[in-house]
């Protein structure tokens, strides 16, 4: 089976599905990583749209985003009708962020934006609106079910909004130290973000092929270095994680200071559907890459294969941003000459990662 094919494979299982309703990668260090310059033609992995917005605030001439699950192109035309035409307020309340009973009312003000396919497909599936948009993917349904149905088990509502309350560094370790990392949240936690469960109602087990550790411990030692952290009380992530909403630490692309600059390049974003890798090269090389996770689902064949693909569609000096999560990719150990791996900031950034699951976020340019 040739490397594509296999690709294509894989990712049939995940086409009829709203997979994720959020991006679960940190749009500040993406920025940071990846220091697109105005008038930059960027790639983005479309996923639920949020960073691909989030790239907007660097006045670039495109963002194309692309993916080859027509479902996460429907919301993130759904997204996009919204921020350009209701106000900051409107899509928190539209969205899901905030409780609103007039999301109908909303969805008739961007129906028009939508163009048919989208429309027909959201009236369809009114109810997953209705809901709050947000919250209706299959992962966000997964964290769902962990802090609304295990961690009371665990901890009280009370003592996980302490948790994530403002205190002093020295405090918010001896808090998770003395009082939240009890033998049960350590074995329930283990259990509930294992492989076989999170292959079954998370990920797809497909995209967990690859992946040779123990993963609820890998995902534990992650979860426990921000938790022991100030920087947990601001964590978007893991705000949703831990309480099943975002409160106000809301993501890069609906801070207010953000959503204006965003609104005002929506018309630079293009949607476009199918594998990153076989893009119609018509608009020539991009200056800078987002890839999100996708290296973690392939095997080396098909990483390599993806990967030299890529590299002709980065221009020259361009960047390349992506995650590694449980299987360690670096496009520069297979195409040295081509690509180098810029260390230092890809370590600093890791750092400071808020998507605390993820082991690195990794920054390449291309010679």
């Amino acid at each position: 089976m040739k490397p594509s094919e296999n690709r294509s494979r894989l990712i049939k299982k995940d086409v009829d599905i709203l997979r994720y309703a959020n991006c679960w990668e940190d749009a500040d260090i993406l920025l940071e990583g990846l220091q697109p310059q105005p008038g930059a033609k960027i790639l983005s992995i479309g996923s639920a749209g949020d960073n691909s917005f989030s790239l907007l605030t660097t006045n670039p001439e495109m963002v194309v985003a692309v993916d080859v699950n027509k479902i996460q192109l429907h919301l993130i035309r759904l997204k996009k009708a919204s921020i350009e035409a209701l106000t900051h307020e409107e899509n928190l309340n539209f969205l899901g962020f905030r409780l609103s009973e007039q999301r109908a009312d909303f969805f008739e003000r961007i129906r028009s934006l939508l163009g048919k396919e989208t429309c027909d497909y959201w009236e369809k599936n009114f109810h997953l609106i209705q809901k709050g948009i947000i919250h209706q993917g299959k992962f966000e349904q997964y964290f769902q079910v962990f802090c609304n149905k295990i961690l009371p088990w665990i901890h009280s509502k009370e003592k996980t909004k302490m948790l994530l309350s403002v205190k002093s560094a020295e405090r918010q370790k001896k808090f998770y130290d003395q009082q939240w990392n009890t033998w049960r949240w350590r074995l329930l936690f283990k259990i509930f973000f294992g492989k076989y469960i999170m292959g079954k109602y998370g990920r797809s087990p497909e995209f967990l092929k690859e992946v040779e550790i123990t993963v609820g411990t890998h995902i534990f030692k992650k979860a426990e270095m921000q938790l022991q952290s100030i920087s947990a009380q601001d964590n978007f992530i893991l705000h949703y994680n831990l309480l099943g909403n975002f409160g106000e630490s809301l993501p890069h692309y609906l801070q207010p200071e953000n959503f204006q600059l965003i609104k005002s390049n929506i018309h630079k974003l293009q949607i476009r559907h199918g594998l990153i890798e076989n893009i119609d090269k018509s608009d020539g090389q991009f200056d800078c890459m987002n890839l999100s996770n996708i290296f973690e689902y392939m095997d080396a064949d098909t990483f390599k294969n993806s990967a030299e693909r890529l590299i002709c569609l980065c221009a020259d000096k361009g960047r390349i941003a992506y995650w590694n999560l449980m299987v360690p990719r670096l496009i520069s150990n297979i195409f040295p000459d081509r690509i180098n791996f810029v260390n230092d900031l890809s370590f600093k950034l890791s750092a400071r990662d808020k998507g605390f699951f993820y082991n690195q976020f990794i920054i390449e340019q291309k010679k």
